[in-house]
């Protein structure tokens, strides 16, 4: 009897080139930190965001965050305006820096951070504390924010954007690349991202000399000096020479990955828009998703779980949409401007498995399984 393999939400999906960077390394021993690769993976990553930018690939998308935040200088005392629809990782490290976090919910259009609630939320805080250092934005699954609107409402009040384009790279926004969007780009290759080094980041900087001080800091800031002096805090943040060289090879294959990825969903949407039950997220006119994860929505929190432990019957992979930040244990005590949409997708939404690799069996697998359940 045939045992069926397990089908991921969004497993690793190599190329044929990794191997080839990788045993670079190893044949010239650039195995320690930094190496000829680091520096050709940031520019390759330049090169695909259209070389306006600058780019430090560090040990995760998480370092890169929190090296934003250390180079606009947040510190104990200020406060960050973070997405509250997002992966904890967005949020973290403020907590790192001393700061509170102030959480803004979505709007319906993108499921991304809602622009009027993020200028009610600033105007609040400059009249009850002072002004926010920071704000924190999201493109979530892959969908980007609506960046000329709440880079607008930042510019009004003088106030740094950091993009967490983690779950976006391959995706646009009129026409631009999400990670150069904003003040401070972030993208993460984690090992379930539309790419991945296995772990590892990229921080993306408008100057030459903003890069050489986020390295300084990635690399325990050392002074120059013969022997080891140290005159500010620094980080172990940098990425190898050996990862930078699975970049190398993922950035092959990248525009590969988003095509498969948007295959995915076409193919989800084509089979699955007969049922009433079963809503997708579209994407506003220019804006172009990735598609990481294709993302439904269902009219109750009772249907969103029968169809999850069906998938688990049947060894499948997937997970309600993210919980807000602003409902979890770890900031039930941090300030937030809600309005209820995460709190509704949280309760009603499925992510689907949406890995660049898988087969046709496999969805129809997937497609058979939800199928199954509606007519339950």
């Amino acid at each position: 009897m045939l045992t069926k393999t397990k089908i991921y939400l969004s497993s690793p999906h190599m190329g044929t080139s990794e191997r080839k960077y990788v045993s670079e390394a190893f044949n010239t021993n650039w195995i320690a930190p930094l190496g000829p690769h680091v520096d050709g993976f940031e520019g390759d990553i330049k090169k695909y965001l259209g070389n306006s930018k600058e780019v430090a690939v560090l040990s995760s998308g998480t370092a890169s965050i929190h090296l934003a935040l250390q180079l606009i200088g947040v510190t104990t005392g200020d406060e960050v305006l973070c997405q509250s629809f997002t992966f904890s990782a967005s949020a973290n490290p403020i907590l790192y820096q001393g700061a509170s976090p102030v959480f803004i919910d979505s709007e319906r259009d993108t499921w991304n951070m809602c622009p009027d609630l993020l200028e009610i939320a600033i105007k609040d805080r400059i009249e009850k504390y002072k002004k926010p250092k920071a704000i924190i934005a999201v493109h979530l699954y892959g969908m980007p924010y609506k960046a000329n609107e709440i880079n607008a409402v930042a510019k009004k009040y003088g106030i740094p954007v950091i993009e967490d384009s983690a779950e976006a790279l391959g995706s646009s926004y009129f026409n631009k690349k999400c990670g150069i969007l904003s003040d401070i780009g972030i993208i993460s290759f984690n090992g379930n991202k539309i790419i991945t080094t296995s772990g590892g980041g990229a921080l993306v900087v408008n100057t030459e000399e903003l890069k050489q001080k986020a390295v300084f800091y990635a690399t325990q800031a050392r002074d120059n000096a013969p022997h080891y002096e140290h005159s500010s805090i620094g980080f172990n943040y940098r990425m190898s020479n050996v990862l930078a060289g699975i970049g190398r090879g993922q950035m092959e294959v990248l525009d590969d990955r988003v095509h498969a990825r948007r295959q995915n969903f076409e193919f989800y949407k084509k089979h699955l828009s007969q049922f009433e039950e079963i809503t997708f997220l579209e994407e506003p006119d220019n804006f172009y998703s990735n598609r990481w994860i294709t993302c439904i929505e269902t009219p109750s929190y009772e249907l969103r779980e029968k169809i999850r432990l069906e998938f688990l019957k049947d060894d499948i992979e997937s997970r309600p949409l993210w919980k807000p930040m602003h409902m979890q244990p770890l900031f039930k005590n941090s300030l937030h401007f809600t309005n209820g949409t995460s709190e509704d997708l949280f309760e009603r939404g499925l992510c689907l498995p949406s890995g660049s690799n898988l087969s046709q069996d496999d969805l129809f697998r997937i497609l058979t399984n939800i199928t199954k359940t509606l007519k339950l």
